[in-house]
């Protein structure tokens, strides 16, 4: 894991996090075993080192699914028109996300 693509996924964690107006307390990349992202309500978010290898559009999707969880705890009609809102298609990423790390369980579940 390059340290410059540290920072600049950290960057962009940033930018939409001010774009949807998110206080971010924590934020670290690590190595996960099981999921892509997590957050809690107090603030702390960790991201998997392994979505540095993947492209731009896929960090987005996962940084913009955690950040609105801080507003909208479920998978429910509001925060999917949230990630319509802000993310167009964002189920073409999400199939991506999918079929570019199998190993890795999805962020949203299928129905």
């Amino acid at each position: 894991m390059s340290v410059a693509m540290k920072l600049a996924f950290k960057e962009r964690v940033r930018a939409w996090a001010h774009k949807l107006d998110v206080h971010v307390v924590w934020l670290g990349v690590r190595p996960m075993r099981n999921k892509w992202a997590s957050c809690s309500t107090n603030g702390h978010l960790n991201f998997s080192v392994d979505l540095l290898s993947l492209d731009q559009a896929l960090w987005d999707y996962v940084i913009v699914h955690e950040l609105l969880h801080f507003s909208v705890p479920n998978h429910g009609r509001l925060w999917r028109s949230l990630m319509r809102a802000h993310l167009g298609e964002w189920e073409q990423a999400e199939e991506q996300l999918k079929r570019q790390a199998g190993s890795l369980q999805p962020l949203h579940p299928t129905p």
